[in-house]
C-alpha cells in the first residue's frame, strides 16, 4: 500500500511538472521568444562589418524642404546615377505606383531615364487580392520572373498579382523586386523578410536579392527543401517558416550615429550636384565644393562600383519605416541594403533548429534537476548559475557568428523547473523526515521524538535539573515463566503487555524512557510540562494495575502463565538530558530520585503488594489516594530508614 502511494506520488509530481512546462513554452514562445531574438540579433550578431561597397540615397525631411519631388525630379536623380556614375547597381526602393498611371511629359522624362538604365532594380508591390484587369499585366509581368529549379513542394509567401502602374513604365523597367515587407513577428519587430515571393505559378526575388543577382548576371536561382541557393555563387541561404509561408532572417549591422547603416547621401544634394555639373563645374576644377560628409556637392566618383539605395524617410507615419531589433524607426531603404549586404558579404544568420533546441531544453532542465536534488541549496544555486552562465557564453557566442539558439525559453524553463525540483525536494524530505520520525518513535519516545527534531541543529551533551516523577514497573515471577515458554512466546506475551501499558502512560502525560527486560521506566513532568506529574503517575500506576487484571483473565482463558506487576514511584529532582558521547547519546534522567523509585518497587515483593510510593510522591498525593503507611524501611543505598505508602485505590 505505501509502495502504491509513492509510485502515485512521484507521477502526480512528474505529471504537474509536465504541465507547468508546456504552460512556460507555451506563454515563453509567444511573449519572451522573439524579444530573445531581437536581443540576440541587435547586440552579438550585428558585430559584423558592413560592406564599403554600399552606399544610400534618401529623399528625407531635408529633401523635401528643398525640393518638390515630382517625376522630373526623380528623373534628374537618375540621370545623375545613369550620366555620371559607375554605379554597379542601384535599387529603387519606390514602386511604380507612386508615380501614377497617367503618362504625362514629366513622366515621360522619367520612363525614358529608366529606359536607358540596365542597372536599375525597381522596387513592386506583390497584391493578395486584383481585378480582373490586372490578369494581362501579370503576363507582361512574368518576363521578370526568375529562371527557378524546384526541388520541393514548399512554396513561398503567394499572392494573386501587382500593385497596377502605367504600361509605358513597365515596359521601360529592366529589373524588378518586391519591397513588400511582412510583419511576421506577433512583437512586430521585423526579423525577417521573404527573398523570394509567388504571383500565381512564377516566383520574384526580393530588392536586396534581384539586385544581388543582377550584380553577378544570373537569374538561375534553386528552391530546395529547406534553402535557396545561386548556383553561379554558391550562395546557399537557409529559410524558416513562419505563417505557412518562407523567410530568410536579417542580419543587422550597427548604425552610425546618423541612424543609417551605410554612408547616407540626402537625394537633395544629389540633385544640387546634378544641376552643378551641367553647368560644368566638375570636382576637378572645384574640388572645395565636393564634401558630401558636409553636406556640400556629391562627386559621381565615389559611386564607382558601389551598390546604390535610393528611398524615403521621412518624420510622421509610413509604410518606408519599420520596427527592427534595431531601430523603432528603422528605414526600409537601409533594410534593402542590409539584405543585399548579407547576400553579398556571406552573412547569413540561422536558426539552429527545433531538434537541437529540443535536446539543448531536456538536457538544461535534467541538469538542474539533479544539481538541486544533489546538492545543498546554495552549492547548488552556485552551479545552476555556473551552468547558465556557461550556456549564455555559448549562445552569445553562435549569435556572434550567424546562429542563434534559444536561450529564453530553456532558461525560463529552468527556472521553472528549479522551483518545482526544490520543492519536490522539500516535499520529498518531509516525507522521508515523517517515516524517520515514525520509525524513531518506535524506539524512542514520541515526545522525546518531538524534542530532538525541536532541537535538531543544537543537538549537544548536557541538561538540566529538573523535580520529576520517576515510574518504574516490573512483572513479578517473568524469569522463571519465560524459562517455560518459547523465545517467540515471551517476545509476544512482552509485545502485548507492553502495547497495553504504552497508551496509558501517553494518557497521563508520561514518558517511557526506557524498557529494560520486562520492566518500564516512564517520567512525569519532563519533557511533558506538567504540574500535576505526581497525582497522574500514580493515577497511570493504578489504570496500569486495572489492565493488568484484564490481561492476566485473557491470557489464563488463552492458556498462557498467571501473571502479576509491581510498581514503585518516587518524586524528586534529577538531571535529565542528553548523556553519552557526542556521537551516541541518550535522553535520560540520572539521579537518586531513579534510584529510589527502582528500590521501591522491589518492596512489593517483599511486602506483597503491587504500587508503591515514596514520602515525597506521597505528600503530592495524599488527598487523591487511599494508602496504607509501611514505617521504617531500609532501603539498599541509604543509611536511615524511610516510610513508604502503598496506594490501595484513587478516590477521585
Amino acid at each position: 500500500m505505501k509502495n502504491l502511494q509513492n509510485k502515485l506520488f512521484y507521477f502526480k509530481s512528474f505529471l504537474f511538472y509536465i504541465v507547468l512546462i508546456l504552460i512556460t513554452l507555451f506563454f515563453s514562445s509567444i511573449l519572451i521568444e522573439e524579444y530573445a531574438n531581437s536581443f540576440l540579433i541587435s547586440f552579438f550578431a550585428s558585430r559584423k562589418p558592413i560592406s564599403s561597397d554600399i552606399m544610400e540615397v534618401v529623399v528625407d525631411d531635408y529633401s523635401i524642404q528643398k525640393y518638390k519631388w515630382e517625376k522630373d525630379t526623380y528623373a534628374d536623380l537618375l540621370n545623375y546615377f545613369s550620366t555620371y556614375t559607375q554605379a554597379k547597381v542601384i535599387g529603387f526602393d519606390f514602386t511604380p505606383t507612386t508615380f501614377g498611371t497617367e503618362v504625362s511629359e514629366s513622366e515621360k522624362k522619367f520612363i525614358s531615364q529608366v529606359n536607358k538604365m540596365d542597372n536599375l532594380v525597381f522596387g513592386f508591390a506583390p497584391e493578395r487580392v486584383i481585378n480582373d484587369e490586372d490578369e494581362e499585366l501579370l503576363k507582361d509581368f512574368k518576363k521578370h520572373s526568375l529562371n527557378i529549379d524546384l526541388q520541393t513542394d514548399i512554396r513561398p509567401s503567394y499572392f494573386n498579382g501587382i500593385k497596377s502602374a502605367s504600361s509605358a513604365l513597365r515596359d521601360a523597367t529592366k529589373n524588378y523586386g518586391s519591397v513588400r515587407v511582412d510583419q511576421t513577428s506577433s512583437s512586430g519587430t521585423l526579423i525577417d523578410i521573404p527573398n523570394i515571393v509567388q504571383i500565381k505559378d512564377n516566383y520574384y526575388p526580393s530588392l536586396g536579392f534581384k539586385m544581388y543577382l543582377l550584380a553577378n548576371s544570373t537569374n538561375d536561382v534553386v528552391l530546395g527543401p529547406n534553402y535557396l541557393y545561386v548556383p553561379k555563387t554558391n550562395l546557399k541561404l537557409k529559410y524558416i517558416w513562419s505563417g505557412g509561408s518562407f523567410y530568410n532572417f536579417v542580419r543587422y549591422y550597427r548604425q552610425g550615429i546618423d541612424g543609417y547603416t551605410y554612408p547616407m547621401i540626402h537625394a537633395s544634394q544629389i540633385i544640387d550636384t546634378y544641376a552643378m555639373l551641367k553647368a560644368g563645374i566638375t570636382p576637378k576644377n572645384h574640388p572645395e565644393l565636393y564634401d558630401y560628409k558636409n553636406g556640400k556637392l556629391v562627386d559621381p566618383a565615389i559611386f564607382k562600383d558601389k551598390a546604390i539605395f535610393v528611398g524615403a524617410n521621412i518624420t510622421g507615419p509610413s509604410q518606408d519605416i519599420l520596427k527592427t531589433p534595431m531601430l523603432i524607426r528603422h528605414p526600409g531603404v537601409d533594410i534593402h541594403a542590409t539584405v543585399y549586404n548579407n547576400l553579398m558579404s556571406g552573412h547569413t544568420l540561422e536558426f539552429i533548429g527545433l531538434g537541437l533546441a529540443f535536446l539543448i531544453f531536456v538536457l538544461l532542465c535534467a541538469a538542474t534537476f539533479a544539481i538541486i536534488l544533489r546538492m545543498h541549496f546554495i552549492q547548488g544555486l552556485i552551479l545552476i548559475l555556473g551552468l547558465d552562465i556557461c550556456y549564455l557564453i555559448c549562445v552569445f557566442f553562435a549569435a556572434s557568428n550567424g546562429y542563434l539558439v534559444s536561450y529564453a525559453t530553456p532558461v525560463m524553463c529552468q527556472f521553472v523547473t528549479a522551483v518545482f525540483a526544490y520543492s519536490f525536494k522539500f516535499l520529498t524530505e518531509s516525507r522521508n523526515k515523517e517515516k524517520i520520525k515514525n520509525a524513531m518513535g518506535k524506539y524512542l519516545s514520541q515526545d522525546i521524538m518531538k524534542n530532538v527534531v525541536k532541537n535538531i541543529d543544537d543537538l549537544k551533551l548536557g541538561g538540566k535539573r529538573a523535580v520529576v516523577t520517576v515510574l518504574f514497573s516490573d512483572i513479578r515471577g517473568f524469569t522463571s515463566m519465560s524459562e517455560k515458554m518459547s523465545a517467540e512466546e515471551v517476545s509476544a506475551i512482552l509485545n502485548e503487555y507492553f502495547g497495553e501499558m504504552e497508551p496509558i502512560i501517553t494518557k497521563y502525560n508520561g514518558v517511557i524512557n526506557k524498557f529494560i527486560g520486562d520492566a518500564i521506566m516512564a517520567i512525569f513532568g519532563e519533557p511533558i510540562q506538567d504540574d500535576n506529574h505526581p497525582q497522574n503517575a500514580v493515577k497511570c500506576a493504578y489504570e496500569m494495575l486495572k489492565r493488568v487484571e484484564y490481561l492476566r483473565e485473557k491470557w489464563i482463558f488463552e492458556g498462557k502463565p498467571k501473571f502479576d506487576i509491581g510498581i514503585g514511584i518516587n518524586t524528586g529532582e534529577v538531571f535529565i538530558g542528553n548523556i553519552g558521547t557526542e556521537t551516541r547519546m541518550e535522553y535520560t534522567v540520572i539521579g537518586d530520585t531513579v534510584n529510589l523509585a527502582s528500590r521501591i518497587e522491589g518492596y512489593n515483593k517483599v511486602y506483597k503488594t503491587n504500587l508503591l510510593v515514596s514520602t515525597s510522591t506521597y505528600s503530592y498525593i495524599s488527598e487523591i489516594a487511599d494508602v496504607i503507611k509501611i514505617k521504617e524501611v531500609q532501603i539498599r543505598g541509604k543509611a536511615k530508614k524511610m516510610d513508604i505508602y502503598e496506594v490501595l485505590r484513587i478516590k477521585r
